[in-house]
């Protein structure tokens, strides 16, 4: 035997306390962050996909009774950091197609939107998983649970930022007209 870890109860009440409110505060300031970067319908639409993200992969651990620990609640905020870069990137094409596309309806920007993110989220996301496949099957014990929950949760957060955020969109209505750059006040545009 190499290693021998024990959690008391106490232990493990507190550590189950900090993960839940690191999750929580992870998800309010990314919440926070996409507000002011996009609008609230992005917003919503990112926090309800990366709260998807980190209860799929908690999830996974619940079912099948693997041990959750400190390395294992770093893959799961790794997870939000990650998907939240999948989804900024596909709220930003899907953005900027709204601001460029002249003519379609709100879905039809959104499909094409998506079609143009997905080869580079797939090419990513595959990239990621045959390095940490190599970490899962190779990185021995003491990294196999980091691995496993990154494993998981780049999987379910390539998805995620595709299928989950945009529903979420497509759900809350969003149009042309919430992404217009309001014209700034005072500004002459007959002015040469």
């Amino acid at each position: 035997m190499r290693q021998s870890n024990f959690v008391g109860p106490a232990v493990g009440e507190e550590l189950t306390e900090d993960a839940g409110l690191a999750l929580i505060a992870a998800l309010a300031v990314v919440m926070v962050y996409i507000l002011f970067r996009f609008t609230k319908q992005f917003a919503v639409g990112a926090v309800v996909a990366l709260a998807h993200d980190v209860i799929v992969v908690l999830g996974f651990f619940a079912l099948f009774d693997w041990t959750f620990d400190l390395s294992v609640l770093a893959a799961v905020l790794a997870v939000i950091g990650y998907s939240l870069n999948d989804t900024i990137v596909v709220s930003d094409r899907i953005r900027e197609n709204f601001r460029t596309v002249r003519k379609g309806t709100s879905l039809e920007i959104i499909n094409r939107s998506l079609n143009q993110t997905l080869g580079r989220t797939l090419v990513t996301s595959f990239t990621t998983l045959l390095v940490l496949l190599a970490l899962l099957f190779a990185g021995g014990e003491m990294i196999r649970g980091f691995a496993l929950a990154l494993t998981i949760g780049i999987v379910v957060g390539t998805y995620s930022s595709i299928y989950v955020a945009a529903n979420v969109l497509v759900a809350m209505n969003i149009t042309r007209e919430d992404l217009v750059i309001p014209e700034k006040e005072g500004v002459d545009s007959e002015t040469p």
